[in-house]
């Protein structure tokens, strides 16, 4: 029975294959575009330079590819099976935080989990990653876990990983009338001075996803020279928040009935779990009108405008593109996009900024939706191998070569 077991494992290892290099075909070759200024002898320690020679799966024709897994095409599909197995623990992601909070100037509350666990010497020189999830996410989302472990244990030396929640997110208690936004990135400068006071021999670097990755770029470009952080990656960032609300509220089948409906039981809770401390502030909320909310721009129309004195949720949405940060950063910054991102369509990476900005670099693939990114069989995150290589060298070069 053991060998006709084997038999029939070696038969469908077979068939999927068989499968997967069919999905290839039939794709195309997949190439991953790699948008960056030109590296030149006045800026070889560029962007593109740099992952020319250290990110083969960036930049190698032989392994800069990204194919998806084959059940799994289609933007909205890749999307919506990310939120599904947010919570889902395999040997990838099974992970154990070490908690930090942090209270904010303003009296709110952030959390610091850390993985492989916080450490007490101030003169370790063990890289640190900062990670910020997209709208609604925390560090237990299921890519994050996968991030940190990877992180942590394919690197080199390894890297220690701090995932900062948002306001409320993640069992954070919120402990402030002030809500965290895409606009406002007080919370991330200070648990940068944070870090990097605690740890000040520590290379640090950031990642955000989604809404986490406009915060991150939007402070690199307010920073400018003054940051900490030796380099950043923002993967599926909302450069055209406008078009993206756009895209969020369009009709479909897989939106109407799973990713909306999702989201919004997430943010739904963390009101209904705060509702005293929301109400505790000068601002009048109609929480009424926040349950029953059905679309993103609801909320934010019931919500986030209404804090920030914004007319309305477009208004908002407008002021907190990060379009215009790229022009401003000063450390090495990647980002990750797809062209079938069903929330933040590729058209609205301003790819021309990358192109004069040498701190820069876009990888483009043509698949893998918002935050996906699934590829092989069974379904593993492709992602993780080029943020890892990224990050690795940026911050090897960080310590003996100033910026480009």
């Amino acid at each position: 029975m053991e060998a006709i077991g084997t038999a029939l494992h070696g038969v469908m290892a077979a068939v999927w294959a068989a499968l997967y290099y069919c999905t290839w075909l039939f794709l195309g070759d997949c190439r991953v575009k790699l948008v960056a200024a030109a590296a030149s002898d006045k800026k070889r320690n560029c962007v593109r330079a740099l992952v020319e020679a250290h990110c083969p799966s960036l930049a190698d024709p032989k392994k800069a590819r990204y194919v998806p897994t084959p059940y799994l095409i289609g933007g909205m599909l890749q999307t919506v099976y990310c939120a599904y197995i947010a919570l889902r623990r395999d040997k990838k992601s099974n992970i154990k935080y070490e908690r930090e909070l942090r209270t904010m100037r303003d009296g709110g509350t952030v959390s610091l989990d850390w993985y492989p666990g916080r450490i007490d010497d101030a003169k370790s020189t063990q890289p640190i990653v900062i990670v910020l999830s997209g709208l609604g996410g925390s560090s237990y989302e299921y890519h994050i876990r996968c991030l940190a472990k990877h992180l942590a244990v394919t690197t080199d030396g390894g890297m220690r990983v701090v995932v900062a929640n948002h306001r409320g997110c993640g069992r954070t208690p919120l402990t402030s009338s002030q809500l965290y936004n895409g606009h406002d990135t007080s919370d991330l400068t200070e648990v940068i001075a944070h870090v990097s006071k605690m740890f000040p021999c520590a290379p640090l670097a950031c990642i955000g996803f989604s809404l986490g990755s406009n915060l991150v770029m939007r402070y690199l470009g307010e920073a400018g020279d003054r940051t900490p952080l030796a380099a950043a990656v923002g993967v599926c960032c909302p450069f055209d928040t406008v078009t993206t609300g756009h895209m969020m509220n369009k009709p479909g089948f897989l939106n109407d009935n799973l990713f909306q409906p999702a989201l919004m039981r997430t943010l739904k809770r963390t009101v209904s779990r705060n509702l005293d401390m929301i109400r505790s502030g000068n601002v009048e909320y109609d929480i009424d009108a926040i349950m029953r909310a059905k679309r993103m721009s609801e909320i934010d129309n019931a919500i986030t405008a209404k804090a920030y004195g914004f007319k309305d949720c477009w208004e908002y949405y407008a002021a907190v593109s990060p379009i215009d940060s790229v022009d401003s950063i000063r450390r090495p910054f990647l980002a990750i996009n797809t062209h079938d991102d069903p929330i933040t369509p590729v058209a609205g990476v301003p790819l021309d900024k990358f192109e004069s900005n040498p701190h820069t670099a876009a990888a483009i693939v043509d698949y893998g939706g918002h935050l996906g990114f699934f590829t092989g069989i069974p379904a593993r995150i492709w992602f993780l191998d080029p943020v890892a290589e990224f990050l690795a060298a940026a911050l090897a070069e960080s310590g003996d070569s100033p910026p480009c």
